[in-house]
């Protein structure tokens, strides 16, 4: 069939065509977002328009392809509608060209071509943006998250950790919020950690198993890991309110809010599982709504496949709850990647709308992988092995849920041209908008309050001057005690000295004592001494001694 033929021309009466079924799958009566014109038989058909219905977007979805097939492009062009509609938007950004969204497109030959084939009216148009950041690398208003916000399963996610290990990180956690002591950074759950396994902590976790030194080395070595790689900037005060993701601009349309990843795009598992953070966090704090005319918020989770390698069964659980519940609280979540088969099949089995791109089967592996896409779709008029292979850049087969829950026909579409600019705007602009921004003055700058870390130190320091001062006070009482005992060893040793010397005998007298103290001597010193007086007193008042 020509491309000039109608598609359902050669029908019989009373009977649609192939192209004619597929389009009345699409012909909603409520808000919905074009995506396209259907595709057949190699030609576009203007006419017959591919859309979603708003009240589904909830229900969650898949973009997937292989590189340059158009993912990005087909993100950019659903959340222009999302945020035209009054939808806030959430899209991480990791390769840098997201940003475009902010600015009206510019218009060329080929977006004219592209808008003529598929009946669109192309507007230049930007819409109202807010730029964040992973802990401030990068531009962007800085996201941070408390570690006991984080969690241990994510923790143990993003630190590698097996299963044992993300146990006992879980034991750490608990320990620490039965103490008030607030995991707010890395710091303190290193302070925490090691004090566990110090003399004075092991006795806390006796209990409960304990803390092994082994696990605990292990577990240490990997957040100084982490830390090299720049991650104590992502955790902190003051922590991000996720609610600022679900605004709306003054004029009624949502905020597209873009998380800039380019600066840690190197870093998969952390900006994959910080962006799980984000949205568990989501989940903890709206209320429940059931369903809704048009979803609070879609979130928009880029190159996915790196949020599930290595995963552990409990991050893969919390995955899967957290998607499979979030729906109600009136928020849709589409994963973008390159096959399905990178998203978990319990997953999987959430996602109710998809826009597949082109794939490639060049090795036997990527043709195993496209035999695997083909049996996650519907029953399909198309032969879809060979179409998703010969698909055109900004070309996709989709399917979603219809308004009534329904999924509709499987329909190759060639996709409309953004509004926005394709591609990022210059540093200038994007950092005017960041400084300019009413968030700005709010989370800009971090605070460094007291927390684990700060009350384990002064605990710790608190026991080691009483330590000392014990140590002090036991060395002065042994010094004091000493001093008593050589004190009472020489009283003793004079006492018996003293005893000694009154038994003792007196001792005979020597000879010349026995003399001086004889009569004869006595007499005879007085005799002397008469003599000598008068011989002296002579001769000082000048008499003589007459001679006889």
């Amino acid at each position: 069939m020509s491309e000039s033929t109608d598609p359902d021309a050669a029908t019989p009466v009373g009977k649609a065509g192939p192209a004619a079924r597929i389009a009345a799958g699409y012909a909603f009566t409520g808000p919905a977002l074009d995506l396209g014109a259907l595709l057949w038989d190699g030609a576009c058909l203007p006419d017959r328009q591919i859309r979603i219905p708003l009240s589904m977007l909830n229900r969650h979805g898949l973009v997937a392809g292989a590189t340059g097939t158009g993912k990005t492009k087909t993100l950019q062009l659903i959340a222009e509608q999302l945020s035209a509609n009054g939808v806030p938007v959430f899209l991480a950004d990791v390769k840098g060209d997201v940003s475009g969204i902010s600015a009206p497109g510019t218009p060329n030959e080929k977006i004219a071509e592209r808008a003529a084939d598929v009946a669109q009216e192309w507007r230049a148009t930007g819409f109202p943006v807010e730029f964040y950041s992973l802990g401030g690398i990068g531009p962007g208003i800085p996201v941070r998250s408390t570690v006991t916000s984080f969690g241990p399963v994510l923790m143990s996610k993003v630190l590698q950790l097996n299963r044992t290990q993300e146990q006992s990180l879980g034991l750490v956690f608990h320990y620490a919020d039965s103490k008030g002591l607030e995991l707010v950074d890395l710091k303190d759950l290193r302070a925490v950690a090691a004090f566990l396994v110090s003399d004075q902590g092991k006795p806390e976790l006796k209990g409960i198993g304990g803390l092994s030194t082994v696990t605990a080395g292990v577990i240490l070595r990997a957040l100084t890991a982490f830390e090299q790689q720049g991650a104590s900037e992502f955790f902190g005060e003051p922590e991000f309110d996720t609610g600022e993701f679900l605004r709306t601009a003054a004029d009624g349309r949502g905020v597209v809010s873009v998380l800039e990843l380019p600066a840690v795009q190197d870093k998969p598992q952390l900006f994959s599982t910080f962006l799980m953070w984000l949205l568990a966090d989501l989940f903890n704090d709206l209320p429940e709504v059931g369903d809704l005319e048009q979803p609070k918020l879609v979130f928009f989770f880029d190159e996915a496949h790196l949020l599930f390698n290595g995963a552990s069964k409990a991050f893969l659980d919390s995955i899967t709850q957290t998607v499979r519940l979030i729906r109600s609280k009136g928020v849709g979540v589409f994963f973008v990647t390159q096959t399905p088969k990178d998203v978990p099949a319990d997953v999987l089995a959430q996602l109710g709308n998809r826009v597949q791109h082109a794939l490639r089967a060049f090795t036997p592996d990527d043709a195993k992988a496209l035999k695997a896409t083909v049996k996650t779709f519907p029953h399909s008029a198309y032969d879809l092995e060979e179409l998703l292979t010969g698909l055109g850049t900004g070309e996709a087969v989709v399917t979603v849920l219809s308004e009534k829950g329904a999924p509709t026909p499987v329909a190759a579409t060639r996709l409309r041209a953004p509004q926005s600019l394709m591609g990022p705007i210059d540093a200038a602009a994007l950092d005017a908008a960041v400084k300019g921004s009413l968030l700005y003055s709010r989370y800009a700058e971090p605070v460094d309050r007291e927390s684990a870390y700060e009350k384990i130190s002064a605990e710790q320091a608190a026991a080691e001057a009483a330590a000392e001062a014990a140590a002090a006070a036991a060395e002065a009482a042994a010094e004091a005690e000493k001093q008593a005992k050589a004190e009472a060893k020489e009283a003793k040793e004079a006492k018996e000295a003293e005893k000694a010397a009154r038994g003792a005998p007196e001792p005979d007298p020597s000879l010349a004592e026995q003399v001086v103290g004889s009569g004869l001597f006595r007499s005879l010193a007085r005799s002397i001494g008469t003599q000598l007086g008068r011989e002296i007193s002579r001769s000082i008042f000048g008499t003589a001694r007459k001679r006889r």
